[in-house]
């Protein structure tokens, strides 16, 4: 019979609730639900109602009471993370890497532990124990990072390059660390030696057998057609890998990064991906919830001036060496102060080295308690530094170009103006350029400005949703206007605005469905494109023709298809005429001629 006293069944019933509540509420809101986990971690946890336990005891239901029993979810959480960007990546790309890695990631790890060394020491700490701090504090949060910024933009490159050269540092760390403590010996030192040594004869043999046993062993877990030995195998590799590195004295997390990477070459990938994901997502909510139970308000509120201080502090060492060797190393203005916002907070691995510096004697315990709770603090902050590090950079960026819309648009106007400037974007210039069409493109996001201009195109870096900009693109002269941004709201409020001010110009605007065509008609668009509907009767009509049916009846039963959904919409938007959705082909072009 259930036990419903149970610790363990009990903190489950917290976790699950807390991620059946915590993501669709906070993605309502568009606010990253990393900041809602680690608020059930604050509230659930044994500083908030957890401490209520002994006085109301039904709280003990909705409280989480042995935090350590979760701790090794957590830890696997951040596992299963580096895995998951593994599969992303390749060893090819982590080839591209490696001056980042091992010079910017070392550099900036070094560099910001020394700098905050000596600011502890010149404040009474000893050179052990400012080492012990500075190389800790140093150190940023793969888990809540590269979430964020994934691996394929320039933040998330250069964060991942720091990141990973952190995660490969860390076990050297905590014997450097080992190895200068006061009762320590000389074979400390050849310990960190063995490491090295172990750890790349390890990655190697990794590396070899992967090669070999991997696509034999899900090529066998594929045979069974069976989605449980799938995982039951993924979930094999991650773990022997992350066991291999850990005995040779590595991270767990770097075994993980090179499962991963083995995958990725195999033609697995993408089932393996699709089938832990779920898992990745829950377990990284384990471990934002264990952050926010290491956080005590009344703590913190009791010594908040010393706390602030300490936060500041680092952070702004941090930011600095890291904006200043990302610009060493090309990186523009805006990309190296994002990262380096972004990567001012300690990391979940600061409380690991805390712990080892406490424990070798090399700082009191104390002194650990309250650099904990700054980390903790850090960590919760996270996700604002990042939404503060990518409004610096946009202002920055925004300013660095602030001259370029009157540049780059002639006397007589734009030509066709092109907002949002992805791949649908894209074909539309090339369509445009093709047939000597002038145009100018608008984006904002300033990333893939840059790499429109690097390609050719004539691209302004703006955002569409002030008032000024748009008068700047001179709308009145223009010939056409092409909305193609991924976000239905935006495109039906700037259709509306638009219209107002230059009623005759055409607006052709792209729509996620046939109910978003019928909102741009009415806000005054002059062709509003389904892309849902024309992908889909495109697919429809590929399936009819290799299932045999004669080509002419399924053409004629998409343009009766299209013909329906003309009307539909036209009823729905209030239409004088019918939407023109036709998508004309080459060969129906050529059959009406």
């Amino acid at each position: 019979m259930l036990n419903v006293d149970n610790s363990g069944f009990s903190d489950a019933l917290v976790i699950l609730g807390a991620a059946g509540l915590v993501i669709p509420a906070f993605a309502r809101f568009r606010i990253s639900p990393v900041i809602g986990f680690i608020l059930v971690g604050i509230l659930a946890g044994p500083a908030g109602l957890g401490s209520l336990v002994d006085e109301y005891p039904w709280l003990y239901h909705i409280t989480i009471s042995d935090p350590h029993a979760i701790e090794p979810y957590a830890e696997f959480g951040i596992i299963l993370l580096l895995f998951s960007i593994g599969l992303e990546l390749s060893f090819k790309r982590l080839w591209m890497l490696r001056t980042l890695v091992f010079g910017v990631g070392a550099a900036e790890l070094l560099g910001a532990g020394i700098l905050i060394g000596v600011g502890l020491h010149l404040i009474g700490q000893a050179w052990g124990g400012a080492i012990g701090l500075g190389l800790a504090l140093a150190l940023s949060s793969t888990a809540l990072v590269l979430p964020m910024t994934g691996t394929a933009s320039p933040v998330g490159r250069a964060a991942f390059s720091m990141l990973l050269f952190e995660d490969v540092a860390l076990v050297p760390i905590i014997f450097m660390l080992g190895a200068m403590a006061p009762t320590a010996t000389e074979t400390g030192w050849v310990g960190l030696a063995s490491v090295a040594g172990w750890g790349l004869l390890t990655i190697a043999v990794l590396y070899v057998g992967g090669r070999f046993v991997l696509p034999k062993l899900f090529a066998q877990a594929a045979r069974t057609k069976s989605p449980e030995l799938f995982l039951a195998a993924s979930l094999l590799v991650v773990i022997v890998a992350s066991l291999a590195t850990t005995a040779a004295g590595l991270s767990p997390i770097v075994g993980a990064l090179i499962a991963g990477l083995l995958i990725a070459e195999t033609e697995y990938r993408s089932e393996v991906e699709a089938i832990t994901v779920p898992f990745i997502g829950l377990a990284l909510g384990v471990f934002l919830i264990t952050v926010g139970m290491q956080l005590d308000l009344r703590l913190v509120a009791a010594n908040w001036t010393e706390l602030l201080m300490a936060i500041l502090g680092v952070m702004a060492i941090k930011v600095a060496v890291t904006v200043g060797l990302l610009k060493l190393n090309g990186a523009r203005t805006g990309v190296a102060v994002e990262t380096g916002v972004l990567m001012a907070s300690p990391s979940e691995t600061t409380l690991i080295v805390l712990g080892v510096a406490a424990g070798a004697g090399l700082i009191l315990p104390s002194t650990a308690a309250f650099w904990t709770t700054v980390t903790a603090i850090g960590l919760t902050v996270t996700p604002l530094l990042a939404s503060a590090g990518k409004a610096v950079s946009r202002l920055i960026e925004g300013r660095a170009q602030a001259a370029e819309p009157e540049a780059a648009i002639a006397p007589e106007g734009p030509g066709t103006v092109v907002i949002g400037f992805g791949r649908v974007g894209r074909t539309v210039a090339d369509m445009l350029a093709r047939h000597g069409q002038r145009y100018v493109a608008v984006d904002a996001d300033i990333d893939t400005v840059s790499t429109a201009r690097r390609e050719g195109y004539p691209a302004l870096f703006g955002n569409v949703t002030r008032s000024e900009f748009v008068d700047r693109l001179n709308l009145g002269r223009a010939t056409a206007l092409v909305l193609t941004m991924d976000d239905p709201v935006l495109t039906v409020h700037l259709t509306r605005r638009v219209r107002n001010w230059v009623p005759h110009l055409p607006i052709i605007a792209r729509a996620r469905d046939s109910s978003h065509a019928a909102e741009l008609y009415k806000a005054g668009a002059t062709d509003a494109v389904p892309e849902t509907l024309e992908s889909s009767l495109q697919l429809s009509e590929a399936l009819l023709v290799d299932l045999g049916i004669a080509v002419g009846p399924v053409i004629a039963s998409i343009h009766d298809k299209r013909d329906e959904m003309r009307k539909s919409i036209k009823e729905a938007a209030g239409l004088e005429r019918e939407p023109r959705l036709r998508n004309s082909r080459k060969r129906d072009i050529e059959a009406e001629a």
